[in-house]
């Protein structure tokens, strides 16, 4: 369990100590953008490994226990999870690396008009849910540490946006909203044009990914864990 603890730990290290900081600004100025990513991602790669490793090899420690009425809720949350999660990374925003050019309220199209981190949210809520239908202490180390990534994460990227884009992210953000569907209720996005920039293409795609997961998590004997 130690090592599930370090693991998680230098995670959310490099994500909360690093990206989105003053030091990441340091950082890219010494070493330059390209390399600076190439780096960070070299790092996120084996932090990932890192923690797939220990968490299969962590003993399993009852907590609440298994919920095994809330499986079919998990199941339909978890579909949800996808939608934000693979549309989000499908539809060009300001809030993804690289894509800062398309900061200005007109660049809030599909599903950035239903939040602004789609894709943080999809995160968020797998990980809440395979954190509540698990029921055992690595589970709650795992997935609460990547639920407290992808929330902390949405305002990291906004702080950091807010920090180099000044006037142009504000403008931007009053168009949009971290908190899914925010916007929309209060009148500063509508869901009709939303609806009509994801089209036919990205849900499918989403839905075919699920599948497949759901798939290949039955045939290892853990529907959801």
């Amino acid at each position: 369990m130690r090592d599930l603890l370090a693991a998680c730990a230098f995670f959310l290290l490099i994500h909360f100590g690093v990206s989105g900081t003053t030091l990441r600004d340091a950082l890219v100025r010494r070493l330059g953008q390209k390399p600076y990513r190439g780096l960070f991602s070299l790092a996120s790669l084996g932090g990932m490994a890192w923690l797939i490793f220990a968490y299969r090899q962590a003993p399993y420690i009852d907590t609440w226990g298994k919920w095994l009425a809330f499986r079919p809720a998990a199941y339909g949350l978890v579909f949800i999870a996808f939608l934000f999660a693979v549309i989000g990374l499908l539809t060009p925003s300001p809030t993804q690396v690289g894509m800062e050019s398309r900061l200005d309220p007109e660049g809030a199209r599909g599903m950035t008009r239903i939040t602004r981190h789609p894709f943080l949210w999809g995160v968020a809520l797998w990980s809440a849910t395979h954190l509540v239908v698990n029921g055992d202490a690595a589970s709650l180390i795992l997935f609460g540490s990547f639920l407290v990534l992808a929330l902390g994460g949405t305002l990291s990227i906004d702080a950091k946006r807010r920090r180099h884009y000044g006037a142009k992210w504000q403008a931007f953000s009053e168009a949009t909203s971290n908190v899914p569907f925010a916007a929309l209720s209060r009148g500063s996005n509508r869901l009709a044009p939303a609806l009509k920039e994801i089209g036919f293409s990205r849900p499918l795609i989403a839905i075919v990914l699920f599948a497949l997961a759901f798939y290949l998590h039955g045939r290892l004997g853990y529907p959801l864990h």
